[in-house]
């Protein structure tokens, strides 16, 4: 992957989840009729821009970030004008702040009640379903400690898991770390020894186990034996040539091994079973029909937005679990924290693998970005929240300056946190042993 396309995606995702951000924080303000003397997309030096009214809407150099600056914000520049913003009443300043982390919020929500209307790959919604292993992947850990299709997993490291991603917590994080799974095969309890493997560049464990699903077809490749057959994109194919189907790797090997011969897929679509015939066609030896598989899901509007919250849901909770153990030590926070040359990559991968990946992650990094700003840490939205409910539980403004102590302290935590990921990014993507790797 070339670097342009890594860094057109990194500002395409950061510039419309910035945009969304701002644009919240300063749509409320212009409610209550606070002044507003800028909107900016970047910090630093203003690169180009217009002027509306009183407001200057800019671009600026360092693409990281945004802000929108707002007539009196700063304790020193407060003046008798009731347009200022720190002579608004506290639950105005208080919805201004929440804003910009809630339209992120809005943003995730509109985006996967979009694919899930018009159909996509949603793997990360087995996540929801017992850990019960569908298949082994071959020459992984899991298979070279002997898990098998069926097994249930119910403990990692003696932490009881009930769910994949209870699993994905408990092994992500330890990549080449010995841990104890406690299994159950057909009632009889017993543990195994796995090691994950460490998927690079960004320091995930994995040991090889996928969720007990059949085969639904993502994509039909133009031209392809399957498109001729007439196989559409969302059917769910249960069995071939009679044999039910458990899972996609069945699927996979026994179309390779009858190129040139016509195979009957029995499919499910729109609640009705089909009987379609197709022929593979060879390639380097193997049979093969033109399809891509997935867990795919397509829903009416309202149904698409009831799932949307729910995936939504599901992912704070995640993410507030990884947060917890990383600041009780369970999980390394180089393990748990994605940076600016994380994100970039990852959205040059999803860019290449299709639109609904792409417009996914952005999905995912939105709410990701809302938690964070809701963080209690001076100067984020989060921080600026919490000192107004304190001073509204207290009925009076804590002093200008403790104000201004704590803005220091926010301002020199943010640097040390901004410095702490990139060096993480780069960590994972330098030899073992430089910047503590390992």
């Amino acid at each position: 992957m070339d670097a342009l396309t890594k860094l057109l995606s990194f500002l395409i995702v950061l510039g419309v989840i910035i945009f969304v951000h701002e644009a919240g924080h300063l749509a409320v303000a212009k409610a209550f009729g606070v002044r507003v003397l800028a909107f900016s997309l970047g910090f630093g030096k203003r690169l180009f821009g217009f002027r509306r009214g009183e407001t200057d809407y800019r671009v600026s150099m360092i693409p990281l970030g945004g802000y929108v600056r707002l007539g009196g914000e700063n304790p020193d520049e407060v003046s008798d004008d009731p347009r200022e913003f720190l002579n608004k009443p506290r639950w105005q300043r208080i919805l201004v702040y929440i804003a910009g982390p809630a339209m992120n919020v809005v943003l995730a929500i509109a985006i996967m009640t979009g694919l899930f209307m018009v159909g996509t790959d949603v793997a990360g919604e087995m996540g929801r379903e017992e850990a019960v292993v569908g298949f082994v992947a071959e020459g992984s850990p899991a298979g070279a400690a002997g898990l098998r299709p069926g097994d249930r997993l119910l403990a990692v490291d003696g932490e009881p898991i009930a769910t994949w991603d209870d699993l994905f917590v408990g092994v992500s994080f330890s990549p080449g770390e010995p841990l104890e799974l406690t299994v159950d095969r057909a009632g009889e309890r017993f543990s195994v020894t796995v090691v994950p493997e460490e998927i690079k560049p960004y320091g995930f464990g994995d040991i090889g186990v996928f969720p007990r699903t059949l085969p639904r077809v993502i994509a039909v490749e133009a031209g392809a034996p399957a498109q001729g057959a007439g196989i559409l994109v969302g059917d769910e194919v249960v069995a071939v040539d009679g044999r039910p189907i458990a899972n996609p790797n069945e699927f996979i090997e026994y179309i390779q091994e009858h190129p040139g011969e016509q195979v009957v897929l029995g499919v499910r679509r729109a609640g009705g079973r089909l009987e379609i015939p197709v022929v593979p066609e060879e390639a380097d030896g193997q049979g093969r029909i033109g399809v891509g598989l997935g867990t795919y899901a397509r829903y009416p509007p309202g149904e698409a937005f009831v799932q949307s919250l729910r995936f939504n849901w599901n992912i704070t909770v995640r993410t507030l679990g990884v947060l917890g153990k990383i600041l009780t030590g369970e999980v390394a926070a180089k393990r748990a924290v994605s940076g600016p040359l994380d994100i970039a990559s990852l959205s040059g991968e999803a860019m290449q693998a299709g639109v609904d990946r792409f417009v996914y992650l952005m999905a995912v990094i939105s709410l990701s970005i809302a938690i964070f700003n809701l963080l209690p840490i001076p100067l984020l939205d989060g921080g600026q929240i919490f000192i107004l409910l304190v001073e509204t539980v207290r009925r009076r403004d804590l002093s200008l300056a403790l104000k201004e102590r704590i803005q220091q302290v926010g301002f020199v935590l943010i640097l040390m946190l901004m410095a702490a990921v990139i060096l993480m990014d780069l960590s994972k993507r330098l030899p073992d042993g430089l910047f503590g790797g390992g």
